[in-house]
C-alpha cells in the first residue's frame, strides 16, 4: 500500500491502480482467505465498531484486493485484507436495517503487497492506548461535552455500566493515575481507590498503605469512616430519607457493594436518633409512660429495676370477640385444608383474623397503672434495622417509698416483722415488781443469736430429710435473686451470679438464641407475684413440672463457659464440656460460620481446612487462589447448610473432655 492515494474510482469504472480509493458496495466485499487473524472477532468488539461507525462514520478505510476466478479474471468482488472487523460491523448494521446491503464502502486498493503480510502487519505493529489515557478521555467527554453514560455508551458500543466504571476511574487523583501509569498500582488497586472521588482521601490512604496493598484493604481504609448500606442504621433510615437530608451514597462500581456506603456517618446517626425520638414520643403518648429514652444501642448500665406485665382477665367484650375470631379461624382452616394456594379473599380473611387474635392476646398481660406512671421505656435500634421497645424500667428516684414504720422494723421471736412497738418502749407500764419488769425487756442480741443458731441447725437437718421442700427452697432463693431486687428475701446462702456475655462477644444479644432466652425470662417474670413476700407461696404452689422448669431457667442463667486467656480453670472447662454433652447441645441450631462470626477472623489456612472438611478438597482448591476477603465470602456460601462447626463448638467426646489443655492449645493456634 502506498502512502499517497492517486486515484478515486468506483467498481464500475476501469481497473484502478494500486493505492486508488474505491467505493465498493458492501455486498461485494468478502473476508480474505489470507487474513492473518484466525481467531474470530468477539461480539463485543463488533458491537463497539458498529456503534462507532454509526456515530462517527468510517474513520479508517478498508484495504482490499480484487477477487479473481480460475482464469485470473476479476469477479467484481473484493477481498478485505485489512479491516475485516469493520466489514462485519457494517454487515451487523445491515441486519439492523441501519444501512442497505449495497451501501458504498470506502476502500483502498492494494495489488502490490502480500495480503498475508500486511494483514499480519496491521495487527502486530501497533500499540494499544494505556488504559489510564482511555479513562481520562472518557471523563473529558463527560465533563467537556456534557454527555451522559448512556450517550457515550451508544457512541462506543459498550454498556452504560462500563462507561460509568471508566468515568469513575478517570476521576481518580491525577497523582495516583500517574502511579498507575508507572506500574506502581495494578488495575485492581486503582479500581479500589475509585470507590470515592475524594482525591485527598485517596492520596492519604495511599501514603499510609503498608506492605498489604490488597484491594480489599484499600476499600476498607477508604470506607472505614462511612457506613455500609447493610448496616442497621442505614436500613432503619433508608436511602431516600438519607438522600433527602443531603447525604451522599458512595457506590463501588467494580464489586458487589450491597447498596454502597453512606458517606456521612454523623448525619446518619442524627437521622436515626430523630426517627427513634418520633417513635418514642408516640409510645409515650399512647401508652402513658412517664418517660421514653432513645438509644442506638441498649444502655445495659442503666441500673434500673425492671417490671414486667402481669396476667389480667379479658373484658367480656374482648373474650367474646376472641372466641368468635378463633371459631371462624378454625372453621376456615377446616374448609381450606388441603389447598395448595388459598384464594385471595380467604388469604385476606385469615390475615385479618390472625391480627384480631394477636391484638386481643396482647391484652392478657398488662402493666399496673402505677408502674406505667412511674416507669419508662427504652426505644433502641434493633440488629435488623427495626425499632425495638423495651418497657417497664423504673428509675431509683421513682421507686415507691417504703411503707411508714418499716425503717425501724425488727423481727420478733416468731419471725414476724414488727415496728417500734416491738421493743417495748412505748408499751403500757407494767406493775412495779422485778418479775413483771423483766418480762417487758426484749431478748438480748446474744441470746437471739444463740437461739436462731439452734433453729438453723434444726432447719438443716429437717430440710435435708425433705427433698421436695429443699427443691422449693432453692427455687425460691434463685427466683428471688433473678426476678427481684431483694437480696435478703431468702435464708439460703446461695448466691446467683450471671456473666454479662455481651462484654465477651459483640452483637451476641441480637442473636435468635439471645432473643429466645429473653422471651423465656419475660414469660416467667410476667407470672411472678408483684411482692417478693408472696414469692414463697407462688413457688410452693407450683406443680412439679413448673417448679423444675423455673429451677432450670434460674440455674441456666448462672452458666459461664467463656474461655479467657488469663483464667486457668481446666476443671471448670471440662465440666462445661460434660454439661454440653449431658444436655445434647447442638450448636448448629445457635451458630453458623460466616465472614463476621468466624471466617473473617481466622487465617486462610483455617478457611480452606473448614471447606475441605465440610465440602470437599475440590471446593477448597477452587477458592485457594482468592484473596482473604473474597475467600471468606466464598467459604461462607460453601459452608451454608453443612452444619460445620469449629472444634470448640463441636459435641464433646470423653477423650475431648479429658484433653482440655490440648484443646486450648488448638484454639490459641487458630486465633
Amino acid at each position: 500500500m502506498t502512502d499517497t492515494i492517486e486515484t478515486t474510482a468506483t467498481v464500475s469504472e476501469a481497473p484502478a491502480e494500486n493505492g486508488a480509493v474505491l467505493f465498493v458496495p458492501l455486498n461485494k466485499l468478502k473476508k480474505s482467505p489470507r487474513n492473518a487473524r484466525k481467531t474470530p472477532h468477539s461480539e463485543a468488539h463488533i458491537e463497539a465498531l458498529a456503534a462507532s461507525i454509526a456515530a462517527k462514520g468510517m474513520l479508517q478505510n478498508l484495504v482490499v484486493e480484487p477477487e479473481t476466478n480460475a482464469d485470473g479474471e476479476p469477479t467484481g468482488s473484493y477481498f478485505v485484507t485489512i479491516g475485516e472487523g469493520r466489514r462485519l460491523a457494517q454487515v451487523l448494521r445491515v441486519k439492523r436495517k441501519q444501512i442497505k446491503k449495497t451501501e458504498q464502502i470506502r476502500c483502498v486498493l492494494d495489488t502490490e503487497n502480500d495480503a498475508t503480510e500486511i494483514s499480519l502487519d496491521e495487527n502486530v505493529t501497533r500499540e494499544a492506548m494505556h488504559p489510564a489515557d482511555q479513562f481520562e478521555r472518557f471523563r473529558e467527554l463527560a465533563d467537556n461535552r456534557g454527555w451522559g453514560a448512556e450517550e457515550i455508551a451508544a457512541r462506543f458500543g459498550v454498556t452504560a455500566h462500563v462507561v460509568r466504571q471508566r468515568l469513575r476511574l478517570g476521576a481518580v487523583s491525577p497523582k495516583l493515575m500517574q502511579v498507575y501509569r508507572d506500574g506502581g498500582l495494578s488495575l485492581d488497586q486503582l479500581m479500589a481507590f475509585a470507590i470515592t472521588e475524594d482525591h485527598d482521601r485517596q492520596e492519604q490512604v495511599y501514603e499510609n498503605l503498608s506492605w498489604n496493598r490488597d484491594p480489599s484493604t484499600i476499600r476498607r481504609d477508604l470506607t472505614k469512616m462511612n457506613v455500609a448500606a447493610t448496616d442497621r442504621r442505614s436500613i432503619f433510615v433508608g436511602t431516600d430519607a438519607y438522600a433527602e437530608a443531603g447525604g451522599t451514597i458512595i457506590r463501588d462500581l467494580f464489586t458487589e457493594d450491597r447498596g454502597g456506603y453512606f458517606e456521612d456517618a454523623a448525619l446518619l446517626d442524627r437521622l436515626v436518633m430523630d426517627k427513634l425520638e418520633g417513635i418514642a414520643a408516640e409510645v409515650q403518648a399512647v401508652e402513658g409512660w412517664k418517660w421514653a429514652s432513645v438509644h442506638i444501642d441498649f444502655p445495659h448500665a442503666h441500673g434500673m429495676r425492671r417490671t414486667y406485665p402481669h396476667p389480667v382477665d379479658l373484658s367480656e367484650e374482648d373474650a367474646t370477640a376472641y372466641g368468635a375470631a378463633q371459631e371462624e379461624y378454625n372453621r376456615l382452616s377446616s374448609e381450606y385444608e388441603g389447598y395448595e394456594e388459598l384464594p385471595d379473599e380467604a388469604d385476606r380473611r385469615f390475615a385479618e383474623l390472625e391480627g384480631e387474635i394477636e391484638r386481643i392476646d396482647a391484652k392478657r398481660h398488662a402493666y399496673d397503672a402505677d408502674e406505667i406512671a412511674r416507669g419508662g421505656a427504652f426505644v433502641i435500634l434493633n440488629h435488623d434495622g427495626t425499632a425495638r421497645i423495651e418497657r417497664g424500667f423504673i428509675r431509683a428516684e421513682d421507686e415507691a417509698p417504703e411503707p411508714e414504720g418499716t425503717e425501724d422494723a425488727t423481727v420478733n421471736e416468731e419471725g414476724e416483722i414488727v415496728g417500734d412497738e416491738g421493743n417495748g418502749e412505748d408499751a403500757e407500764p407494767l406493775p412495779d415488781d422485778e418479775e413483771t419488769e423483766d418480762a417487758g425487756k426484749p431478748l438480748s442480741d446474744l441470746l437471739i443469736r444463740d437461739l436462731t443458731a439452734h433453729r438453723t441447725l434444726g432447719l438443716r437437718l429437717a430440710l435435708g430429710e425433705q427433698p421436695d421442700m429443699a427443691l422449693v427452697a432453692i427455687v425460691h432463693a434463685l427466683a428471688a435473686q433473678t426476678f427481684y431486687r431483694a437480696g435478703e428475701a431468702f435464708c439460703l446462702e446461695i448466691r446467683l451470679t450471671s456473666a454479662y456475655l455481651a462484654s465477651y462477644a459483640d452483637g451476641i444479644e441480637d442473636t435468635p438464641t439471645a432473643k429466645a432466652l429473653a422471651d423465656r425470662h419475660a414469660g416467667w417474670a410476667s407470672d411472678m407475684p408483684r411482692d417478693v413476700a408472696d414469692l414463697w407461696g407462688f413457688v410452693a404452689g407450683l406443680d412439679q413440672a413448673s417448679l423444675m422448669a423455673l429451677l432450670a431457667h434460674c440455674v441456666s442463667l448462672t452458666v459461664n463457659a467463656v474461655r479467657v486467656p488469663w483464667e486457668q480453670k481446666p476443671h471448670a472447662r471440662a465440666m462445661a464440656s460434660r454439661l454440653a454433652s449431658a444436655v445434647a447441645l447442638d450448636m448448629t441450631a445457635h451458630w453458623t460460620p460466616t465472614e463476621r462470626t468466624y471466617l473473617g477472623r481466622v487465617t486462610k489456612a483455617h478457611i480452606l481446612a473448614a471447606v475441605r472438611e465440610a465440602v470437599s478438597d475440590d471446593a477448597a482448591e477452587r477458592i485457594a487462589g482468592l484473596k482473604k476477603t473474597e475467600m471468606a465470602q466464598a467459604a461462607e456460601q460453601l459452608l451454608a447448610g453443612t452444619g460445620w462447626l469449629p472444634f470448640v463448638l463441636r459435641p464433646a467426646r470423653p477423650v475431648d473432655i479429658e484433653a482440655a489443655p490440648e484443646a486450648d492449645a488448638y484454639l490459641q493456634a487458630a486465633e
